[in-house]
């Protein structure tokens, strides 16, 4: 398959182009303000079993659907309360994602995994939203990268995992938050974060006030399971995800032990033979020998490091790095989204200092 290449840039053209690829059932990706996702029809189970191909992505996680403002999104559920409306209007656009009962006949089964929820979230990149509406239908649309990969944050890195896979590509520039979104669920006055983002457990609880709590999770993973949980209602949830091609260990703990047992775990496997890098932030950076030390941005703006991580694990494996040691953060605001992110690219290989 050709894949075609637009620029987001250049004449309106190109972006109706890729539009009317969405509409007659093409497989276009696209940019957003979190990661570049694989867009599809909602509605088109062909166009829906077409993305889950070209990803290799298991067809029992479920996929956001991106649409153009928040009635599009009424025009999906079954229905919507008090607090879910509440959210809305405080983050929409945004990176935030709602999951929602859904509407019979709305999406694609394949969309939803066969669930009665369906997730919908509201972008903030105008690329995003103008080609959406251009199109005239919602977009299904996870991450544009071969599953298991870490997500793209440029166009080059979509081209690196999909080209010849998709029918096109909308290059938009880098994106912002550099993470995927928040995904929540809201369940009478509760709300469940599934999976950590750019909207934190901070930001949801000011938003919806004390007489509604925000449940993350306490088991080290970063997610909480909704009530009476049976399936996967967000993606990230099930899988793993994010992983570099070497091996990666999460360091976590107090800097100066951290410092000291990153190092100890880099001399350890150089007497291996290995080739070794370090995910260090820019504190840090400076203390450590390895073959490559990646600067990941100063541990007092996680923000950076959230925003280049993707692009850091692809350069690992562009490096050829057999080992991969990666500073851990605090959980709070983004560094919760951040950890749970190293957990996942690391298979869950946590060293506690």
């Amino acid at each position: 398959m050709n894949t075609k290449y637009w620029s987001a840039d250049e004449a309106l053209a190109d972006l109706n182009e890729a539009a009317a690829a969405l509409a007659a059932g093409g497989i276009v990706a696209f940019p957003t303000e979190t990661v570049y996702g694989l867009g599809g029809d909602a509605g088109n189970t062909e166009a829906v079993r077409r993305i889950f191909a070209a990803k290799g992505r298991p067809s029992d996680n479920p996929l956001i659907v991106h649409v153009e403002d928040a009635s599009a999104a009424l025009r999906l559920a079954k229905q919507v309360s008090d607090v879910e409306r509440r959210l809305m209007e405080t983050f929409w656009p945004g990176p935030l994602t709602l999951v929602l009962p859904v509407r019979e006949g709305a999406v694609s089964p394949l969309v939803t995994a066969g669930l009665d929820t369906v997730a919908v979230r509201v972008p903030a990149h105008e690329t995003a939203r103008r080609l959406i509406a251009a199109s005239g239908r919602p977009i299904a649309a996870p991450s544009a990268n071969r599953s298991g990969r870490p997500s793209p944050t440029l166009a080059a890195h979509v081209r690196e995992d999909l080209d010849g896979r998709i029918d096109g590509l909308l290059d938009g520039g880098p994106t912002g938050v550099g993470l995927e979104s928040t995904v929540v669920q809201a369940a009478g006055d509760r709300i469940h974060i599934l999976r950590p983002g750019g909207v934190t457990r901070e930001m949801l609880q000011q938003a919806v006030g004390e007489r509604v709590s925000v449940f993350g999770s306490d088991s080290g993973t970063g997610e909480a399971a909704a009530p009476q949980e049976h399936a996967p209602r967000s993606p990230g949830v099930k899988y793993a995800h994010y992983a570099p091609k070497g091996e990666l260990l999460l360091v976590a703990g107090n800097p100066a032990a951290m410092i000291a047992a990153v190092q100890a775990q880099v001399t350890e496997a150089k007497a291996r033979g290995l080739r070794v890098g370090v995910l260090a932030s820019s504190e840090h950076a400076p203390r450590y020998e390895a073959d490559a030390v990646l600067d990941c941005g100063s541990r007092s703006e996680p923000e950076l490091a959230a925003q280049s991580l993707y692009a850091l694990l692809r350069e690992c494996d562009d490096r050829g790095l057999d080992f991969i040691v990666a500073e851990g953060y605090e959980e709070r605001g983004i560094g919760a989204a951040l950890m749970n992110r190293l957990r996942k690219a690391a298979g869950g290989r946590v060293l506690h200092v």
